[in-house]
C-alpha cells in the first residue's frame, strides 16, 4: 500500500441518512469568515492531495460548503493528474479544460456570493468533476464511438446537442472534464481504439482495463475525476469494473436513457454509472434519471416510458444502509460456473438448432480456477453482511443460456445507427447512406450488417423491428422465455438475487501473446479480454452492480455482480453499499509516470 498522503485511502464515508448529511453541511457553512479564509488560503498542492485523493462526492460538497476549497482549485488538481499520468494510462482521449475552467469560475462565483443553496438542493452533482464516455454526445464536440472514421477531417461527427444523461449532470452541476476513450464502437471487450490507441489498466498498465468503458474506469480509480459514465452492450460497464476496483453500476434498461449515445445494438445498449463508491453510483443515478422522487422519461428514448411508474423513486442514496443485506438470499447460476456459451447479440430463428448449437459451442467461456478461488472467497463479504448464497444446479442452468441465446438483435443493428445518426448526426450526414455520400466511405459492418463467422449460418437481412414479421420469434419471443425463467427461478427459490463473478478469468497481460480466453488453445496473439459470461443481463434488461470484490495474487482487482429484478435499483443499490461497507476491498492503485510505450498496438 502506498505510504505518501495523497495515495492513502481516506476514512469510509459513514453514510446515515440524507438530513444528516445536509444538517452536518448546514453546519459546516456556518464557519466563521475568517476561518474559510484561512483554510483556503492554506490548500497548498500538498494540502489538496490529502483533501481530494478518493474523495466522494459528499466529502467533496462538505469541503464546498466549508469554502475550505474552491471549484477552480478541485478542477485544476484533477487536471494536474491527467497531465501527468494520462501519456502513460491513456484513459482520457478529449481534454474539455476551456470549457471546465471557465463553468468553474461561474460556479466559485456562486459560492462567494454567499447565497448558494444547501447541497443537494444546489445540484447532486455541484462542481464534481466527471468524465464520459467517447460514444456520449457532447454538444460541440466530437463523438468518436472510438472510431477514426468519425473523426475525417471537415467529415467529423460533431454533436449538435448534448445527449439527455450529460444534459441531466450538467443540470446536476456537474464539471466535464474530459472524453475518454474507447474501442470502435464499444465492440471488444479490451479498450484499443483506432481513434486514441490503447489504455492501460491502472494497477498495472501492462495489463487490460478490460472494455468498452476502459477508458471511464481507469479514469476513475486513477482519480483523474469523481466519477464517470459508462455504457454496456454485452458487460462493457461491469468487466471492465471488475477489473479496476470500481463500482459499476448497469440499470434497469429505461430506467436511464440512451439517447444521443452512438449504438453498437440499440437493443441491448445500455449506460449507467461509474465511480469508487456506491454512495456516488446512487447520487449520480440520481442525476442521470432527474429522479425527482419519480425517474423522469425521455421521449427520444421508448424505453424509459415505464420509469416514473415502475421504478423504485429516487433519490436512490435512501437505499443505502448498512444492514441491508441481512435476510437477503442470492443464487448463483450454474450456466456461469459450468461457462455455458451465449453468442454475443443472440442467434436469429432462422439459423437452424445445428448450427446455434454450434455457435453456443463456439462461444464456451470456461471459468478460470483463479477467477472461481476469488469469487468463493468474495462471497464470505455477503455472508459476514448477513445473507445467504444458493448453490444448486437448478439455478439457471445451461438450457437458460440456450433460451437467451435465440434472443437474436444482429438484424436490426442498422435501424438503430440510422435513429442515431438522424438527431444526434452532424449536418452533413443523417444516416447510414448519408455518411457514405458525404465521405466515400463506408460505415463497418460492426453496427450496420453485423454477421456470423460461421459459413453455415444462412444470410440475414437488415429488417426495422417495428415491421418485421420474424421479429417475435427472433428477439422478444426469447427474451420474455428467458426472463420469466429468471423471475421464476427467484420466486421458487426464494431469491432476492443472483451472485457471480463479473468476469470468467483475469485480466490479461497485453504486452505477451495469451492463450486463446475461450478454449485455452495458443494463440500468440494479444487476448481480446478479460471476457465475462453477462451478456444475458442486456438481453432481459434487468439491473445488475459491480463491486469491488477483492485482488487476485498479482494485485489486480476481482470483480463480484449482483442481479435482481427489473426496476429493483434502489434495492440493488443498497445491497451493493452493505457489502462495501462489511469489505471495504477497494484499495487505489499506485499510478506510474514511465513504463510501456502508449503507443502500443
Amino acid at each position: 500500500m502506498p505510504t505518501h498522503p495523497a495515495l492513502r485511502r481516506p476514512s469510509p464515508l459513514r453514510f446515515a441518512t440524507l438530513p444528516a448529511i445536509v444538517v452536518a453541511l448546514a453546519l459546516a457553512s456556518s464557519a466563521s469568515a475568517k476561518a474559510q479564509s484561512a483554510a483556503r488560503a492554506s490548500a497548498t498542492p500538498a494540502t489538496l492531495d490529502s483533501q481530494l485523493f478518493e474523495i466522494t462526492v459528499p466529502q467533496l460538497e462538505s469541503l464546498y460548503t466549508a469554502r475550505t476549497v474552491t471549484v477552480t482549485q478541485v478542477v485544476d488538481w484533477y487536471f494536474a493528474r491527467i497531465d501527468r499520468y494520462n501519456p502513460i494510462y491513456r484513459a482520457v482521449q478529449t481534454s474539455e479544460r476551456r470549457q471546465a475552467m471557465a463553468q468553474a469560475a461561474a460556479l466559485d462565483q456562486q459560492l462567494a456570493s454567499g447565497h448558494l443553496p444547501p447541497w443537494p438542493q444546489r445540484g447532486w452533482l455541484w462542481g464534481v468533476p466527471i468524465v464520459t464516455k467517447a460514444n456520449t454526445s457532447i454538444a460541440g464536440q466530437v463523438t468518436t464511438d472510438g472510431w477514426s472514421g468519425y473523426k475525417l477531417p471537415g467529415h467529423e461527427l460533431v454533436a449538435p446537442r448534448d445527449s439527455t444523461i450529460v444534459a441531466r449532470l450538467r443540470a446536476a452541476g456537474a464539471v466535464f472534464l474530459g472524453i475518454t476513450n474507447m474501442p470502435d464502437f464499444a465492440a471488444s471487450d479490451t479498450n484499443r481504439s483506432s481513434a486514441y490507441g490503447r489504455t492501460g489498466n491502472a494497477y498495472d498498465v501492462r495489463f487490460s482495463p478490460g472494455g468498452s468503458s476502459g477508458g471511464t474506469v481507469t479514469a476513475v480509480t486513477s482519480n483523474y475525476a469523481v466519477l464517470g459514465n459508462g455504457t454496456d452492450t454485452g458487460n462493457s460497464i461491469r468487466m471492465p469494473s471488475a477489473t479496476s476496483a470500481v463500482v459499476g453500476y448497469f440499470p434497469t434498461r429505461g430506467l436511464v436513457s440512451i439517447a444521443g449515445i452512438a449504438p453498437l445494438d440499440w437493443l441491448l445498449d445500455n449506460t449507467g454509472p461509474i465511480a469508487r463508491t456506491v454512495t456516488d453510483v446512487a447520487i449520480a443515478l440520481t442525476a442521470m434519471t432527474n429522479a425527482n422522487p419519480a425517474p423522469q422519461p425521455d421521449p427520444l428514448d421508448p424505453r424509459t416510458a415505464d420509469a416514473p411508474t415502475k421504478a423504485q423513486p429516487g433519490p436512490y442514496t435512501q437505499y443505502l444502509k448498512p444492514g441491508a443485506l441481512r435476510g437477503k438470499r442470492f443464487g448463483v447460476p450454474a450456466f456461469i460456473l459450468a461457462g455455458s456459451g451465449i453468442p454475443f447479440q443472440g442467434i436469429p430463428a432462422v439459423v437452424p438448432p445445428d448450427v446455434a448449437a454450434a455457435e453456443e459451442q463456439d462461444s464456451v467461456l470456461p471459468l478460470r480456477p483463479s477467477t472461481r478461488k476469488a469469487f468463493l472467497a468474495a462471497l464470505d463479504g455477503l455472508r459476514a453482511a448477513g445473507a445467504t448464497i444458493v448453490f444448486d444446479d437448478a439455478i439457471l442452468p445451461p438450457s437458460f443460456a440456450q433460451v437467451v441465446s435465440r434472443a437474436g438483435t444482429m438484424p436490426y443493428v442498422e435501424e438503430g445507427t440510422n435513429l442515431f445518426l438522424k438527431e444526434f448526426g452532424p449536418a452533413q450526414y443523417h444516416s447510414v447512406a448519408e455518411y457514405k455520400q458525404a465521405t466515400g466511405q463506408n460505415i463497418p459492418d460492426t453496427i450496420v450488417n453485423p454477421t456470423r463467422r460461421r459459413k453455415d449460418e444462412p444470410a440475414q437481412q437488415q429488417m426495422q423491428i417495428e415491421t418485421d414479421p420474424a421479429a417475435k420469434a427472433n428477439y422478444f419471443g426469447p427474451r420474455q422465455q428467458a426472463l420469466d425463467e429468471y423471475n421464476a427461478t427467484l420466486d421458487r427459490l426464494h431469491l432476492d438475487g443472483y451472485v457471480y463473478p463479473a468476469t470468467q478469468m483475469p485480466p490479461p497481460d497485453e504486452t505477451m501473446p495469451q492463450s486463446y480466453a475461450r478454449t485455452g488453445g495458443i494463440s500468440g496473439t494479444i487476448s481480446e479480454g478479460p471476457h465475462s459470461d453477462t451478456s444475458w443481463v442486456n438481453i432481459l434488461g434487468v439491473p445488475a452492480i459491480v463491486l469491488p470484490g477483492g485482488f487476485y495474487p498479482n494485485g489486480l482487482p476481482f470483480g463480484l455482480e449482483i442481479s435482481t429484478r427489473r426496476w429493483h435499483d434502489g434495492d440493488l443499490l443498497g445491497w451493493g453499499f452493505a457489502y462495501e461497507q462489511i469489505t471495504h476491498h477497494r484499495h487505489p492503485p499506485t499510478l506510474v509516470e514511465q513504463g510501456l510505450l502508449p503507443d502500443m498496438p
